[in-house]
């Protein structure tokens, strides 16, 4: 548009020179041209938009918003309207208390209090989009600046209004994924009301007092000094049941042979262990003893 105006000026001076009696007034034709010309151009260029992919433009003339969104690409618009952008694609706001993480310079972090008076610190990442089809409100009501205005405040205060409900060790642990849908469905509903989507809620990290931190250590150590004392203990008693019935069955084989072994048992048993002898190759065998006892067997290589 300005250089239509440009072109609107130069058509002017032009007029101003071809009426006035002087030397320039030969250039009053070139500069009437040059004049038309850009005015033309300023016309056509401002007729022309082109919205970039993952944009929508909102069309407002003379301060009066229009409801019609310009979704990306090539469009030809009214020259004296002004078209304001909004990007429609996911966007991430981050409060952290890591510097220059963050959206905001510092220490960004929420610090809230627990239910039992102690503070919690809180990292948090909020997900949203605009919707396309509500830009037109945005514009209006909120105009361009809509994360300060609703995107961080919103945020912060359904956290620091959840977290009271909840003792600060049950937020850092148990109750770490109850309280991120709770926070999730009071922002999702706040930006809903303002033609905001939002897509994820992430709770990064909770941090605790040092006090608290130290506590906490504390009875995990205790707790795993407990459960390996009954691991060790677990593996002696099955132990002492594997050496219980060992000695059972040792007990049990010993008073078998005590009882149930003859001496013809046991003769035959002799027997049987000569003869496997005497029908080795390498085996020599001299019998000696005769009667009732046993025969004496020496055997030689």
């Amino acid at each position: 548009m300005f250089i239509a105006i440009l072109g609107i000026i130069m058509l002017v001076i032009g007029m101003v020179i071809k009426n006035t009696p002087s030397p320039n007034a030969r250039f009053s034709g070139a500069i009437t041209i040059g004049g038309v010309v850009l005015v033309l151009v300023g016309l056509v260029m401002s007729s022309v938009k082109i919205i970039e992919p993952g944009k929508v433009g909102v069309q407002s003339l003379f301060g009066s918003v229009q409801k019609d969104v310009l979704e990306s690409g090539l469009h030809f618009i009214d020259p004296v309207v002004d078209v304001t952008e909004f990007d429609s694609r996911t966007q991430n706001y981050t409060m952290s208390a890591v510097t220059n993480e963050g959206d905001k310079t510092g220490d960004d972090a929420i610090r809230v209090l627990s239910s039992d008076g102690l503070e919690v610190t809180i990292d948090l990442s909020v997900l949203y989009r605009v919707n396309p089809d509500k830009t037109p409100f945005i514009l209006q009501n909120l105009g361009t600046d809509y994360v300060e205005k609703i995107v961080r405040p919103v945020s912060r205060t359904a956290i620091r209004d959840n977290a009271v409900a909840y003792e600060a060790v049950a937020l850092y642990s148990t109750k770490r994924q109850e309280f991120q849908a709770k926070i999730y469905h009071d922002i999702s509903a706040s930006f809903a009301k303002n033609g905001i989507e939002l897509q994820q809620v992430l709770v990064r990290n909770i941090s605790l007092p040092a006090s608290v931190k130290a506590s906490i250590e504390s009875k995990i150590n205790a707790e795993q000094d407990a459960q390996k004392m009954q691991f060790v203990l677990q593996k002696e008693r099955q132990e002492a049941d594997r050496k219980r019935v060992e000695a059972q069955g040792i007990a049990d084989y010993q008073k078998i042979l005590s009882t149930g072994l003859s001496d013809k048992q046991l003769q035959y048993e002799a027997i049987k262990a000569q003869k496997e002898i005497a029908l080795s190759p390498n085996t020599k065998v001299i019998i000696m003893g005769s009667g009732k006892t046993a025969p004496i067997i020496l055997g030689k290589d």
